[in-house]
């Protein structure tokens, strides 16, 4: 298997909002025609035009399991025939062979990814965790197998390693980093039990991610037509249609997602239904009964601090950092640290200037949570004579899709053109297709699926998957990447419209989908990512939904057509660093309590809810905030592996984005610049993880990212 990632760890990765994942290895189409032919049509060549597609529209539940215990009986004798070559260790019959191990696991990877985070039911969570407890078991063989390590370590320590090319060292290295960190050097009990312990943690990760979804669709909060007060039209229609949706014509459904509990926050003057909105959603994971996840938090915490001392590393953390860019918890923490006091500091001025605006509205409240948002919107009003709903008439999903191919036309140079025939099969009607060409050559690059809308059974968030990546060692192979996105859908005939916020997120994970189809590199394994790197290009790619180029071509009203006014544009800049207390907080509040959880003896934590509480006062959180994604439902960190001590790694990759965006700013065609453009795709887009991330980004910016950039983003003083 080729480490960029286990199919199980890329799997549970999807229990988080934003993670652009990838299966673990990739076959090229020449290599595929050469295969056995399958009657499970989950593991089937793919066939069809571009290289070959996913052929949804065959997939049956049913073939799950049995599909996963084929591929992997395949998978297990392939690594077999590995160790079994009488040759001597080489690149060529060791590692490459490695990277044209386990296609049959990659072609079930888009079915199984699909299934558990688009199509999900309570059959699906059941073939799940079945599905999820076989992988562990087989990244424990393959992890654990002596007799490949000691081939892989062979190649390493070799003489032929230092003839080969950088990418292929870094491969390399990354199959002996990853055997090495994995349990390959354990021995007799230690191995047995830490083998135990993953597939214990398998079955964790999936009860506490359907134990999440379990709750976000049981708590719906449904409201007459007296209770709609404050609300705009178009979130009402929404809400109409999601209740028919729901079995409940003529009543109004606010779902338990952030993308439909923010704008209901920010607008609805009823305040006890806010209180109860506010609520249930962030007590995912935490109500009474079977759904609650602080037990299975627990006992995640006792077994991940076991196999890390199996190792020898002296708690999770350790263990996890030591190939990031932060390297240590000290480094992490520092960063954290410096951005804390000043973030918390104006949280302080933000609630000063919400309850003074309560105060004179004498409306005899302290504000609270679930006021927060609905007074900051009331501030934004005040100070910038700024309103968010006017700004949502200017953002059209389908323009913001339009948008988003601009940009990539100006930097990547990609055209990307819908695909209409039905020629590449899909797994739900709100699913679309584009294929993406190189706009000057007409080379074929890859497909880009989209799946914007909410719907039952489909997880909260927005994510990125890749269910093909870009290879070349056995003949080039193009890229299959998909964009996920839970925007409310508007009624038949309307304009779906989404929030800043909303719309930064769709540019963030398009920014990940770019990420996969720029890869020029040569092995999959180069496709990987560092955690506290990864975000970096797709936080990058935010900044250009501000540009003038953006706005004035693709913001427009949604009735009249014509482009958002420079007056609205002008207030929309200069409120960029409003409300960045209360943004920053609840973020850093959860990373931090991640890196807390995974330093601190799981024996002395006891219930982590009360746990959180404890070390938030400690730091002094705002009674006003809370974590942005609290213990209870933090998929990031407790459903898989994908995050787990690496949240801070949007604040590391933030610091690199501010630094390359004023690279940018300070380029003479700004945004669009195209030698900075350039240096953008051939440094931090196109290599993946094929160079050490701190030298590619040096070749980018010619330096070192400077944490001083993210201080002036955000308006925060550079010291504090």
């Amino acid at each position: 298997m080729k480490l960029k990632m286990s199919f199980l760890s890329a799997a549970v990765c999807l229990a988080l909002a934003g993670c652009g994942t990838t299966p673990s290895t990739q076959q090229t189409t020449t290599v595929e025609k050469a295969q056995k032919q399958y009657t499970n049509p989950l593991l089937k060549t793919f066939s069809g035009p571009y290289q070959g597609v996913p052929q949804f529209g065959e997939m049956k539940l049913q073939d799950l399991v049995p599909a996963a215990e084929i591929a992997l009986a395949e998978h297990l004798s392939e690594l077999d025939a590995i160790v079994n070559t009488p040759d001597a260790p080489t690149f060529e019959n060791t590692i490459v062979a490695l990277e044209r191990s386990g296609s049959a696991t990659d072609r079930l990877y888009a079915y199984f990814v699909t299934y558990i985070t688009n199509l999900s039911s309570e059959e699906v969570r059941e073939k799940q965790a079945q599905v999820m407890a076989k992988f562990s078991e087989f990244d424990s063989k393959r992890n654990q197998n002596k007799a490949l390590f000691k081939r892989v370590k062979a190649v390493y320590e070799s003489p032929e390693y230092k003839t080969l090319t950088p990418e292929q060292q870094r491969v390399t290295w990354t199959q002996y980093n990853s055997f090495a960190r994995n349990g390959a050097t354990l021995e007799g009990d230690a191995a047995k039990r830490y083998a135990e312990i993953n597939l214990a943690l398998s079955k964790l990760y999936t009860k506490f991610g359907n134990n999440v979804l379990a709750d976000e669709e049981g708590y719906t909060t449904f409201l007459t037509k007296e209770q709609l007060s404050g609300l705009p039209q178009a979130f009402i229609d929404s809400a109409a249609s999601a209740a028919k949706k729901k079995g409940q014509p003529g009543k109004y459904a606010i779902t338990n997602t952030r993308s439909s509990m923010d704008p209901f926050l920010t607008y609805s003057t009823e305040r006890a239904l806010r209180k109860q909105v506010w609520q249930n959603y962030y007590s995912r994971g935490n109500n009474a009964g079977e759904h609650n996840n602080k037990e299975v938090i627990s006992d995640i915490l006792k077994l991940r601090r076991e196999r890390v001392e199996l190792l020898g590393y002296e708690d999770y953390a350790h263990w996890r950092l030591e190939d990031r860019m932060a390297k240590t918890p000290t480094n992490a923490i520092a960063l954290m640290d410096k951005v804390w006091p000043a973030a918390i500091a104006r949280v302080k001025e933000e609630v000063a200037d919400m309850q003074a605006i309560a105060n004179a509205e004498g409306a005899n409240i302290t504000i609270e949570p679930w006021d927060y948002r609905f007074y900051a919107e009331k501030v934004r009003k005040a100070k910038y004579d700024l309103d968010s709903n006017e700004i949502k008439q200017y953002l059209q999903l389908d323009k913001l899709t339009d948008a988003m191919f601009y940009v990539a036309g100006r930097l990547f140079n990609y055209e990307f053109t819908p695909i209409t025939d039905g020629s590449v099969p899909v797994y739900h009607a709100d699913v679309k297709v584009w294929e993406v060409k190189n706009k000057t050559t007409g080379e074929h690059i890859g497909l880009w699926y989209l799946d914007p809308f909410a719907r039952k059974g489909k997880r909260s968030g927005a994510w990125a998957v890749s269910f093909r990546n870009h290879t070349s060692f056995d003949g080039k192979t193009n890229v299959l990447s998909t964009n996920n996105s839970n925007f409310v859908k508007a009624p038949e005939g309307q304009a779906t419209l989404v929030s800043w916020s909303d719309a930064e997120t769709y540019f963030h994970e398009f920014g990940h989908s770019l990420h996969a189809l720029s890869s020029n590199v040569k092995y999959s394994s180069s496709n990987s990512g560092v955690r506290d790197y990864t975000e970096f290009q797709s936080q990058l790619l935010e900044r250009w939904l501000s540009t003038d180029e953006v706005i004035n071509r693709f913001l427009l009203h949604h009735e009249t057509g014509k482009p958002m006014p420079k007056s609205l544009v002008e207030k929309i800049k200069q409120s960029a660093t409003f409300n960045q207390g209360f943004a920053t907080t609840e973020y850093l509040a959860s990373a931090i309590m991640d890196m807390k959880f995974h330093t601190t003896d799981p024996d002395k934590i006891g219930d982590p809810v009360a746990f959180e509480k404890a070390q938030l006062e400690a730091i002094g959180m705002p009674s006003e905030v809370v974590m942005r994604h609290r213990t209870t439902h933090f998929g990031h960190v407790f459903s898989g592996e994908g995050y787990a001590t690496a949240y801070y790694g949007y604040l590391w990759a933030e610091v690199l984005t501010s630094d390359a965006a004023e690279a940018f700013a300070n380029a003479p065609d700004g945004f669009y610049d195209k030698e900075v453009a350039k240096r953008l795709v051939d440094y931090l887009f196109a290599v993946r993880n094929a160079m050490d991330p701190a030298e590619a980004y040096r070749k980018f910016r010619g330096r070192d990212a400077d944490v001083s950039a993210l201080m002036r983003d955000r308006g925060f003083p550079e010291t504090m």
